[in-house]
């Protein structure tokens, strides 16, 4: 944005996110679980649209995340050519030593690894840059693994009482990309997802994208959109044309 400035350009910006994905009591438990891991583990969290905080209704916390816990540590690293990977290693070395940062960080700010938390001992992973999908649980809104984009593969495990707790803690972040709700009760979920600043809200989903619908955040997750009909627009100029069809003089000026 800055280097268009000088000349004006017209820019659309799809920029970092750091998704809430919120699961009240009511919640298909089997369902929720399941795409909570694809939210956030999906090409080792690699994803501007990651699923990377988990609000969790405090009546589900043990069972839910005892279940999300035991089946990160199943998932299968590996070469993406590989039958069987089910997830891959992290971009580089420097990216990889950024997440492991994050991690120490939020374990001296109190947060409880309940799965991964390293590099795998697998013998023939030793040579890519891979880190064990993470669930981090006892986080807190203020902790800065919560707030940071990690852009890995790390889960960080919020609780809340009510529903509009819930909303406030989805919208306190300075992004506002994407996100999800999961309940069974509709008019919950259209209310909540109506509440969240955000520029992609899923109901009981994560992570469909089709060519039909916008793409794209408020907040500093960006500006302008991709996809659909207002994403054509962000290439189109409007010109405002007008043609008087019997022109005649005015005398505006006496002389």
């Amino acid at each position: 944005m800055r280097a268009a400035a000088g000349t004006v350009k017209k820019v659309a910006l799809e920029l970092g996110g750091k998704n809430p994905n919120i699961v009240f009591a009511d919640a298909d438990p089997d369902a929720a679980v399941d795409f909570a891991l694809t939210a956030a583990f999906l090409h080792s969290g690699q994803v501007c649209s990651a699923g990377s905080r988990l609000l969790l209704h405090r009546s589900l916390h043990a069972g839910f995340t005892a279940e999300l816990a035991r089946r990160a540590d199943l998932i299968r690293l590996g070469n993406g050519l590989a039958k069987g990977t089910e997830t891959g290693p992290l971009v580089s070395a420097e990216h990889r030593a950024k997440v492991e940062r994050l991690l120490e960080g939020a374990l001296a700010e109190g947060a409880v690894v309940r799965a991964g938390g390293g590099r795998p001992t697998d013998p023939e992973l030793q040579s890519g840059f891979f880190l064990r999908p993470t669930v981090l649980d006892g986080c807190r809104a203020d902790m800065t693994v919560v707030r940071e984009e990690v852009f890995g593969p790390v889960l960080t495990v919020e609780l809340f009482d009510e529903e509009n707790e819930a909303v406030a803690l989805a919208n306190d972040t300075p992004y506002g990309l994407a996100g999800a709700v999961w309940t069974q009760d509709t008019g919950r979920g259209e209310r909540v997802a109506a509440r969240l600043r955000l520029g992609t809200v899923w109901i009981n989903d994560y992570h469909p994208y089709v060519p039909q619908a916008e793409w794209g955040g408020f907040k500093q997750s960006g500006t302008g959109r991709e996809l659909g009909p207002s994403g054509l627009r962000e290439y189109q100029e409007t010109k405002h044309i007008w043609r008087t069809v019997t022109p005649a003089a005015q005398h505006w000026f006496a002389g």
